[in-house]
């Protein structure tokens, strides 16, 4: 599993609405919130058969960023743009959506500089200060031209809020994606809010997912990177929908850094934001695995006691992302055989004699063989919950990773089969 290091579809909007493909973990509502020092615009370019598929941010002034891409060896246009061009400040955030603009060649890029410097011009800043990211279709031509009439009538969009930017970045996903938090330090109020995407070609480096973080507090750009470093391998790193890492996977963390009331950043304070943002992140990447494509039950898989971080990892995400154990999860079957095979071609340094298997807190499996005392009534009962818990204990180390992941139903292949016609 590749970690993100950054120096670090195109379906008929209405397949949805006939099909009610909706997840069954759709929040009762989105959390709402609109910011201070930055405008948010939504608008509708036509890159998506219907709504808004452009986001426009524009901060007050040019704030620290700090961003991670996908690893992937064929990235996006504009990840290739953003990582040429940014400076570590940002004036202009310009997202589109139903067109990814990857493998795409110069062309993509040359859109890319269009749209940019017309953006450079109506907003007043330089070239490096703005940052764009696209997620859609891989292979269509963008067309800069849709943008450029958007940006030159943005004067008279009315402002959003985070949830409207939210939802304006939509692809296959069947809700937007909003987490907010509030603490106060030392009398002083301090938000915390980031909005994210991401339905399918989900196995971080991040799956065609993306998602932008903001924190009301003036962190300097070397604090922004530590706390997205230290956060992310737990949180965007550990979700899998369908295993299919994305060409545009992107995460930016903003410091707006507010006018009023002034607030001094010290240690204690970097502490606690950082452990805020981490909340957001997890959050997020929670709501993305929880509106994977055609999902009916969530998985989370936690592997204890490995040998090493890496063995915990491989074993993990063996087991989230395996067919076999994704549609049996989905037909509520309990078949812990699959889990055996998944741990056992992760790794061929572990002991099976030493492993436990458990789906919640129901021990299936122990000392080699299959327990003796399990109760299949308990069991068969357990398997309709909504979130199955699928927990290994490998008795040979101390290092433990948990990820999270979505079933394999027919829904999912009636999206994947639907996406381009």
């Amino acid at each position: 599993m590749a970690l993100f290091y950054n120096v670090f579809f195109k379906i008929d909007e209405g397949f949805f609405m006939k099909s009610n493909l909706i997840s069954p973990f759709k929040p009762k509502s989105v959390k709402e919130y609109k910011p201070q020092d930055l405008t948010i615009y939504t608008l509708r370019a036509g890159f998506k058969k219907k709504g808004k598929d452009l986001l426009v941010i524009v901060f007050d002034k040019a704030v620290p960023v700090a961003d991670a891409y996908s690893q992937t060896s064929m990235p996006s246009a504009p990840i290739i743009w953003d990582k040429k061009n940014n400076n570590g400040f940002c004036k202009v955030l310009i997202v589109n959506s139903g067109n990814a603009n990857a493998h795409t060649g110069t062309r993509g890029i040359s859109q890319i500089e269009k749209y940019a410097k017309a953006a450079s011009k109506i907003f007043q800043c330089k070239k490096s200060e703005i940052l764009v990211s696209s997620t859609g279709v891989i292979g269509e031509e963008i067309d800069s031209a849709k943008i450029i009439k958007k940006l030159n009538c943005i004067s008279k969009s009315s402002l959003k809020s985070v949830k409207d930017a939210a939802k304006a970045i939509m692809t296959t996903d069947t809700f937007s994606k909003v987490e907010v938090v509030k603490f106060r330090y030392k009398s002083k109020q301090i938000i915390i809010y980031g909005f994210a995407k991401g339905s399918g070609m989900i196995a971080p480096n991040m799956g065609t997912m993306l998602a932008y973080i903001f924190i009301e507090a003036p962190l300097q750009k070397k604090d922004l990177k530590k706390i997205l470093m230290k956060h992310i391998d737990s949180t965007f790193n550990s979700i899998s929908v369908d295993g299919d890492t994305s060409t545009s996977d992107t995460i930016m963390l903003f410091s707006t850094g507010l006018k009023k009331p002034k607030i001094t950043m010290n240690n204690n304070l970097l502490k606690k934001i950082s452990a805020r943002v981490n909340d957001i992140m997890l959050g997020l990447s929670k709501q993305i695995v929880s509106d994977g494509e055609g999902i009916s039950k969530l998985i989370e898989v936690t592997v204890s006691n490995a040998k090493n971080k890496i063995q915990a990892s491989n074993v993990a995400f063996s087991i989230a992302e395996s067919t076999l154990v994704k549609t049996a999860i989905a037909g509520e079957d309990a078949n812990w055989g699959r889990v055996i095979m998944a741990i056992g071609k992760a790794d061929k340094h572990i002991d099976q004699d030493k492993t436990i298997i458990k789906f919640g807190n129901l021990v299936v499996a122990k000392k080699g063989t299959r327990y003796k005392k399990i109760d299949l009534r308990k069991l068969n009962h357990y398997m309709k919950n909504k979130i199955v818990k699928i927990n290994v204990n490998l008795g040979i180390g101390k290092y433990t990773k948990r990820v999270w992941s979505s079933d394999l139903t027919h829904r999912y292949i009636n999206i994947n089969a639907d996406y381009r016609s």
